[in-house]
């Protein structure tokens, strides 16, 4: 097997599709580092292990001796990217994309080699082009390309509202491939129509074509919906390692191997084994999840935050004791205290709504006693220096 061989299959590991896989493997036999593209809109500050998928990826590119592009879509945010969505996007502040970026940014370093990548805003050539421009780039893309959008497509048939300018998205985001030349672009299975239209802008403007190089997107911990904050089913990247670890050991076993391809550092044949392990029945997947929920929580918060949270999950799960440092939170305290809202202030639930769910579901215990359902008003007296746990693995004391 040839270094460019092996190459290959070190990226297409754990990918959903190459397009196409023979330029891919004509391009890393040709011996040069290769600039790897990956745009991003900074629609959201916080970032989840689905968020952090591309990024993986990106980072064995790096291994593997290749540049990384990383574009932050200031300027693509502004119109919101419509992939799947059956609704208009509503539209960012300025503030809030540049808020927003800045905190991408810095937990995108937690994955990648700042030696090896090109930090680029595509509001540097987005928002250079006049109407003319414009026009020019727009007349090499028609109505009926960017309809075979399934997005596009079904809102049309549909006859729900589509804004013209979503229909620049795709255009603009296939701009973005023509200015930094890139030989690859990464995206999730849901963006592969934006990034064969930058290959298909590419060939129009006498370049060399980039590879579309797709990934699946992740599951959840409730292993169904993609992983989103809207559906509560997300790990994010700063969440504390105690957490971390628990929201792991929730994921479904069927996603053991996936999360391990996707989310961790291990080589390809590492994550072989495993596999091979667990198909034949020599691994016990809980055995094997404790492993992944450690390397994860490696990545993200250093060697021996694993170790620690794994303790912390048996003296919660195994003990049945509540964690040792258990985080005290000053509240603004009155006679009766509404217990959604005071969850919410706690940081156990992000809305009074899901704390409601949490308390009518019986997921809300006070010093271990659960709360009845529909209980939302309680004594201050109740609650105060109290342990209250929402769910299995969020813990505050009220002060």
């Amino acid at each position: 097997m040839t270094a460019s061989d092996d190459q290959f299959r070190i990226i297409s590991s754990g990918a959903a599709s190459v397009t196409p896989a023979d330029a891919l493997k004509e391009k890393l036999a040709g011996g040069r580092a290769l600039r790897v593209k990956l745009g991003v809109d900074p629609t959201a500050p916080d970032l989840h292990l689905g968020h952090a998928v591309p990024l993986r990826k990106l980072r064995q590119f790096q291994d593997l001796g290749h540049t990384v592009v990383l574009i932050i879509g200031d300027f693509t945010a502004l119109i919101g990217d419509p992939s799947g969505r059956n609704t208009t996007r509503p539209p960012l502040t300025v503030e809030q994309i540049d808020e927003n970026a800045t905190t991408y940014i810095e937990q995108a370093f937690r994955i990648l080699d700042p030696d090896r990548t090109e930090l680029r805003r595509n509001s540097d050539w987005l928002g250079k082009l006049d109407f003319a421009d414009l026009l020019r780039l727009t007349s090499r893309f028609t109505v009926a390309r960017i309809l075979e959008r399934d997005d596009f497509a079904n809102r049309y048939a549909g006859q729900q509202s589509i804004s013209l300018h979503e229909f620049l998205y795709p255009v603009a985001q296939a701009y973005d491939s023509v200015a930094v030349e890139a030989d690859i672009e990464i995206g999730g299975t849901d963006q592969l129509f934006n990034l064969l239209a930058g290959r298909e802008l590419m060939e129009k403007s006498g370049m060399d074509p980039q590879v579309c190089l797709t990934l699946p997107l992740l599951e959840g911990t409730d292993g169904v919906q993609k992983m989103s904050k809207s559906y509560g089913n997300y790990i994010g990247l700063t969440d504390e390692p105690d957490d971390m670890f628990g929201k792991v050991m929730s994921i479904p076993d069927t996603l053991i191997v996936k999360y391990f391809r996707l989310c961790t550092a291990l080589s390809v044949e590492d994550v072989n084994v495993i596999e091979a392990d667990l198909d034949a029945g020599r691994s016990h997947p809980n055995l094997v999840k404790r492993r992944l929920a450690r390397e994860i929580v490696v990545l993200y918060h250093g060697s021996g935050a694993g170790e620690s949270a794994e303790a912390a999950f048996d003296r919660v799960f195994r003990e049945h004791q509540a964690p040792v440092d258990v985080p005290e939170v000053a509240v603004e305290a009155t006679p009766v205290m509404h217990l959604p809202a005071l969850l919410k202030d706690l940081g156990l639930a992000a809305t009074t709504s899901e704390a409601r769910r949490l308390i009518d579901g019986g997921g809300v215990r006070i010093d271990g006693e659960q709360v009845a359902p529909k209980t939302y008003d309680v004594p201050w007296e109740s609650v105060r220096g109290r342990i209250v746990q929402a769910g299995k693995r969020r813990f505050a004391k009220p002060v």
